[in-house]
């Protein structure tokens, strides 16, 4: 079992909104919280506290308590944290919506979750509407933020300037969000999340990382996704830092945000890292107040990682976690400059983990002479951890087991120095003639590629039936490259059991909105080719 180097830190026992905002201090009321770049309108965590405790109110005279779930379909806009917020002030749960989805997939997120309330915006009405018809929600229980016909608005909301009800909760049972897993190795679940959870996660990564009340934060990562609503919104908030929302990544635009906002503190995915590594049009703007970028969500390569803080001058940092986890349980420390790049850093305060043979199920606890384990399934303990997948108790007993560890379901290793390295997940390694092949692990090699701006590896069977290594690259703008030129770079750099036996080019590789490979969308495509 590995521990993490830092002393346990004191969880206080509170809801989400008190854990944030009881404590707000007249200095800090008059710290800017929210800045809007479309209209330049900025917002102070004083007005922001009163705007949550409005909403809050508003929804409870229209019937929204303690028991009531709310789907909340937004992007990236100030309105969200007022929203949130203000349905975690009632005691009610959080549903959050990717942006992406359809009305057919909003449908199916509703009735699983039970929830009866809708919130959107009116670019996203027409498919939030049709769901919420067809689920039966009525038309005066789907609020649009930014005002359409039929629908309350937000405006008409806070203006009624209700004073919310004192609300009590037992933080670490009572249901706060219910984000869904990515679906990207099965069928979406509702992972419950309690108030506890998002508590003892933000204070855990405020040892950490190392955000404070003069950064500004460029939020381009979705709010609706666990890692924006943790690491972004709940810390930024909590640090009383300043965020510059993005409601949808456009790198120009990005880069114009950072320039004109004067931005000091970026949350990225690694396709975000690539291009901060890569793209020209990075040449074109002064970034140089960025000192701090921290990648999640999917491992980012160490290359890449360096390549990027090279050309911006600025230090580049990964963490792990899942949505089971609330979602942070590894960091790179700001204090240490000795662990790779390529590393997702050493465990929070609070938290436990196993490695685990993913095949005779015993524990790695040795060091090789190298200084790292043996590759095994990350397991995870600690505060952070969910209560369990909604209706689902044979998934969650199968997920958390009788020692209250979570089988992430990925592989890493952990150095003699404390450090881990995310090397791929149990159901996507490779099996080539009896050997493990991770797949990240040759997409991170051939990311250093010069002349390939993008790659996902998959497992496909050959005309024998045996599996083997596949890459689907995206060729950079002005690269030149070839099939013989990617498979022949992999070959004099890996063990003969790893290379990459097929290739094929391709514009774009599908990921999620968090930057995860899909490698499900791969196989489906290689299963209609075939």
């Amino acid at each position: 079992m590995f521990h993490s180097p830092f002393s346990d830190v004191e969880i206080p026992d509170l809801s989400v909104y008190d854990y944030l905002f009881a404590d707000l201090s007249d200095a800090d009321a008059t710290r800017i919280a929210l800045i809007d770049p479309a209209t330049g309108i900025e917002t102070t965590y004083g007005a922001l506290k009163a705007q949550i405790d409005a909403f809050a109110g508003a929804l409870a005279v229209r019937g929204v308590d303690s028991d009531t779930v709310v789907g909340l379909l937004c992007p990236n806009v100030p309105a969200f944290a007022t929203v949130f917020h203000g349905i975690l002030r009632l005691g009610a749960a959080v549903t959050t919506f990717n942006s992406m989805y359809t009305s057919a997939e909003i449908e199916k997120q509703i009735e699983d979750a039970g929830a009866t309330w809708i919130i959107t915006v009116g670019p996203l009405l027409p498919h939030a509407a049709e769901a919420a018809e067809t689920c039966g929600i009525p038309a005066d229980h789907v609020i649009v933020l930014d005002g359409a016909e039929g629908h309350p608005n937000l405006r008409e909301l806070l203006s009624e300037q209700r004073t919310p009800p004192q609300v009590t909760v037992d933080s670490a049972t009572h249901l706060a969000v219910l984000p869904y897993s990515s679906g990207t190795t099965g069928t979406p679940k509702g992972v419950e999340l309690s108030h506890r959870n998002l508590v003892a996660n933000v204070e855990q990564s405020r040892v950490n990382i190392d955000l404070h009340d003069t950064d500004r934060v460029l939020a381009v990562l979705p709010f609706f996704h666990i890692y924006g609503m943790t690491v972004l919104l709940n810390l930024a908030l909590r640090q009383r830092a300043s965020l510059v929302t993005m409601p949808r990544f456009d790198l120009v635009e990005f880069l114009t945000n950072i320039q004109h906002h004067g931005c000091t503190y970026l949350y990225i995915a690694p396709p975000i890292a690539v291009a901060l590594a890569k793209h020209p049009v990075v040449d074109d703007y002064d970034i140089s107040t960025v000192h701090s970028v921290f990648s999640g969500a999917a491992p980012l390569d160490g290359a890449t990682a360096e390549r990027a803080g090279e050309r911006i001058h600025a230090r580049v940092m990964q963490g792990y976690g899942l949505t089971e986890t609330s979602p942070v349980t590894h960091a790179v420390p700001y204090m240490r400059d000795d662990i790779p790049l390529s590393s997702v850093g050493v465990l929070l305060p609070n938290t436990l983990c196993k490695l685990v043979d993913p095949e005779s199920g015993a524990e790695i606890t040795e060091f090789g002479d190298d200084g790292d384990t043996a590759a095994g399934e990350l397991w995870i303990k600690g505060p952070q951890v969910m209560m369990g997948y909604l209706n689902r108790p044979e998934a969650t007993a199968d997920a958390i087991d009788d020692d209250g560890f979570f089988h992430t379901g990925d592989v890493a290793t952990c150095n003699e120095g404390g450090w881990f390295t995310i090397v791929d997940r149990v159901k996507e390694l490779i099996k080539y003639h009896g050997y493990q092949v991770p797949p990240a692990e040759l997409e991170a090699l051939l990311l250093g590629h010069p002349s390939i701006a993008d790659v996902a590896v998959i497992g496909v069977l050959d005309d024998e039936g045996q599996e083997i290594p596949k890459a689907f690259v995206v060729p950079a703008a002005e690269g030149d490259v070839t099939a013989d030129d990617v498979m022949s770079y992999v070959a004099e750099r890996v063990a003969p059991y790893k290379k990459i036996r097929s290739v094929e080019f391709v514009e774009s590789i599908p990921k999620s909105s968090s930057g995860k490979i899909l490698r499900k969308d791969l196989r489906a495509r290689e299963g209609a080719a075939s």
